[in-house]
């Protein structure tokens, strides 16, 4: 028989073989600690009175421990999948073409985009292309353009401003429109 200090104190002695127990039914070595830690704060503040069997005891201790444990991650992994499948998301293996109404916009996103693009000047966009698409150094590009490191980040300020602003504008489009509230003189989304 063993009390509760007892028991912690087996738990201790047999430590080694509750570790072998729990990776044998499955855990990895890092969750089989984690188990024999809970288990062990478990066994050190449990009230019970005299245990018959303290050891098979810290066993069913473990193991219930460990089926809590992988109870939690099923319901876990259920409860992530019913929030993907909620908000739209495809999971693996599924159809991953958009669906034909995010295809019209998004051909409709690079047309704004491509048209904000050609309304810069050519070495803007030379600069610009160079850059965020062949990768090249600001400093190759000034000595290939024949121009200062200084010209160069200036035309890339001028290119990302006009992104920033087409990217404003597509956001403004997508936006719900607004209304006058009379009462408050304030602007608000109108939801009908």
């Amino acid at each position: 028989m063993a009390d509760e200090s007892g028991l912690a104190q087996i738990l201790l002695a047999t430590r080694p073989a509750l570790l072998r127990f729990l990776v044998a039914r499955g855990a990895s070595a890092d969750e089989a600690e984690d188990i024999l830690q809970d288990l062990y704060l478990k066994a050190a503040t449990l009230n019970a009175g005299p245990i018959a069997g303290p050891r098979a005891y810290l066993y069913r201790m473990a193991d219930n421990l460990l089926l809590d444990r992988r109870r939690a991650s099923a319901r876990r992994s259920r409860r992530e999948q019913h929030w993907v499948d909620g908000q739209g998301l495809e999971s693996e293996g599924a159809d991953e073409r958009p669906s034909p109404e995010r295809s019209l916009i998004a051909r409709e996103q690079v047309a704004h985009i491509v048209r904000a693009l050609d309304q810069l000047p050519e070495r803007t966009r030379e600069t610009l292309r160079r850059f965020r698409i062949e990768g090249q150094s600001q400093k190759q590009i000034a000595a290939d353009l024949g121009i200062s490191l200084s010209a160069v980040e200036k035309h890339l300020q001028r290119a990302y401003r006009a992104l920033v602003d087409c990217r404003a504008d597509l956001d403004a489009e997508t936006r719900p429109p607004r209304r006058l509230d009379t009462q408050r003189g304030k602007k608000v989304a109108d939801d009908g």
